[in-house]
C-alpha cells in the first residue's frame, strides 16, 4: 500500500500537520514529568508502537526493524516534512531562562533524527545553531512566527507541528493548522498532558481523511476546518 503524495494533500503552499502519539483518553504525556521520564509516569507507552519499525531505527542509526503498515506509515512522514515546529518543553523539558535549563541541549545530543529545519517556540531568546544535518532556530514571536518561518524552509515540502500539546492547541487557537494526524495507542493514562485543552479552542471541524489499523496502534488523520460545520452525510 502506498501513502506518496497524490492522495488530496498537494497545496500550492506547504500542509501544516499536528501529528502526534495520544492515549484513547486524549492524553500525550502521563503526569509528573522529570529528566528522567520526560514523558511522565506511562507517557512513554504512547510511543511503543514504534521503537521497533525500520523506520524509526534507520532514522535513528539502528540496524534492523519491522517493516509493517505502521511503518508505512511512519516512512510517509518522513518523506513530507520539509521543517518541524515544536515547543520547548519538547525539546528540552525545561522553562526559564536557557542558562538555567539543566537540559538546554536537548533530548537528541549533537545529531538529532529531524534532519530538516527546527523552530523550536520558546519565550526565551537564544542563538540559533545547526547539530549535526538539523538546523535549529529558537523564535520569541510566538507560533505563527514559527509555522511561518517553518512553511518558507520547508518549500514544496510540508510542515510537521510534532508536539508538545500547548504547541498544537497554539495551531489551533490560532487558524494556522491544517491537518491532524493522531496516533491512537491502546493505552489509557488516566492523568496527564491532554492533547485538546477544555477551552480556548476556536470552533472547529475535524473532516476525517484516513483511518488505518493495526494491532499496535490506530492511525487517523483530519483534514481541519475552521468555524464550519460537519458535511452532511447524506
Amino acid at each position: 500500500m502506498s501513502f506518496a503524495r497524490g492522495d488530496g494533500l498537494e497545496n500550492e503552499m506547504a500542509t501544516i500537520a499536528i501529528d502526534i502519539s495520544v492515549s484513547v483518553d486524549g492524553l500525550v504525556a502521563g503526569p509528573d514529568a522529570t529528566l528522567e521520564e520526560p514523558l511522565g509516569k506511562g507517557g512513554m507507552r504512547l510511543h511503543e508502537w514504534i521503537f521497533g519499525l525500520d523506520a524509526w531505527r534507520k532514522r535513528h542509526g539502528l540496524e534492523g526493524g519491522e517493516r509493517s503498515i505502521d511503518n508505512e506509515v511512519v516512512e510517509e512522514g518522513l518523506a513530507r516534512w520539509g521543517a518541524v515546529v515544536m515547543g520547548r518543553k519538547m525539546y528540552s523539558g525545561g522553562s526559564g531562562p536557557w542558562e538555567d535549563d539543566p537540559n538546554a541541549g536537548g533530548w537528541w545530543g549533537d545529531e538529532p533524527p529531524f534532519r530538516v529545519p527546527v523552530f523550536v517556540v520558546t519565550h526565551h531568546e537564544r542563538a540559533g545553531e545547526v547539530k549535526g544535518d538539523t538546523p535549529i532556530e529558537f523564535v520569541t514571536e510566538g507560533v505563527e512566527a514559527a509555522v511561518a518561518r517553518a512553511r518558507s524552509a520547508a518549500g514544496e515540502w510540508d510542515v510537521l507541528v510534532a508536539g508538545g500539546a500547548n504547541v498544537a492547541q497554539q495551531c489551533l487557537a490560532a487558524g494556522v493548522a491544517d491537518e491532524v494526524q493522531l496516533h491512537v495507542a491502546p493505552v489509557l493514562l488516566g492523568r496527564g498532558v491532554r492533547l485538546f485543552a477544555e477551552d480556548g479552542l476556536p470552533p472547529t471541524t475535524l473532516e476525517r481523511e484516513r483511518v488505518i489499523e493495526s494491532p499496535a496502534v490506530t492511525h487517523l488523520r483530519y483534514r481541519v476546518r475552521y468555524g464550519g460545520t460537519a458535511p452532511h452525510p447524506g
